[in-house]
């Protein structure tokens, strides 16, 4: 049981470092000062591993030291962030959790990423005018046509790389002995041998027509 909490430990701290690391490095610009950061998506594989306390704690520890080290945004980016993570890998790792199998994955993601969604919706209407130090009314302008696509894109991207990247994490963390034998993957053929060819090809066109999104914003295309 020691050994047990030990290897979860060690392994909950090298999750968090990871996406500590991927949030200083990976931060794409999206519109205006809203930036992806797939951070989410290793919080959620956590969460998925080791249950919804997992990804409010990791999520937790890489808010704040983001917010004394790389953040320009201060408490306001930290609490936040907190929210959205949360709001995304807890529900999904919830979910997950009360239906291991591939079913529970997806809709555990879906509700993450509408449960996000729905949640920045309101907080960006009440914090964001302190951070951007505009008028609430002109925040609220903004909700249908800035912040409901930024955050539809982020749920998007979110969900998708988690299911291309969960499996072959877990393998890894396995092979080093870092994750439990069983994380309540499905017990049929299909779902032992990892995701079907369609979840696949689902989740990597979400990704692509994202990116697309993304160049548009950005002026590329």
């Amino acid at each position: 049981m020691k050994n047990n909490k030990v290897r979860n430990l060690i392994a909950l701290s090298m999750l968090a470092a990871l996406a500590y690391v991927v949030m200083v490095f990976i931060r794409v610009p999206v519109v205006m000062f809203l930036k992806y950061e797939p951070k989410d998506v290793i919080i959620t594989i956590a969460g998925f591993i080791y249950g919804p306390l997992a990804s409010f704690i990791i999520s937790l520890v890489v808010s704040l030291v983001e917010m004394v080290t790389v953040s320009e945004t201060g408490p306001i980016g930290a609490v936040m962030n907190l929210i959205s993570t949360c709001a995304f890998a807890c529900t999904a790792a919830f979910i997950y959790k009360k239906i291991h199998r591939l079913k529970g994955a997806i809709i555990g993601l879906i509700a993450g990423a509408l449960a996000m969604i729905a949640v920045m919706m309101l907080w960006n209407y009440f914090l964001t005018p302190l951070y951007m130090g505009t008028p609430r009314e002109a925040v609220a302008a903004m909700l249908p046509t800035v912040f409901l696509p930024f955050n539809a894109l982020k749920g998007g991207l979110n969900a998708a790389i988690t299911m291309l990247l969960y499996k072959p994490v877990v393998l890894t963390l396995r092979r080093a002995h870092l994750a439990p034998e069983t994380t309540g993957e499905p017990k049929t053929r299909e779902q032992k041998t990892g995701h079907t060819i369609g979840v696949i090809a689902a989740a990597a066109a979400v990704v692509i027509t994202c990116v697309i999104f993304i160049l548009i914003m950005n002026g590329v295309f």
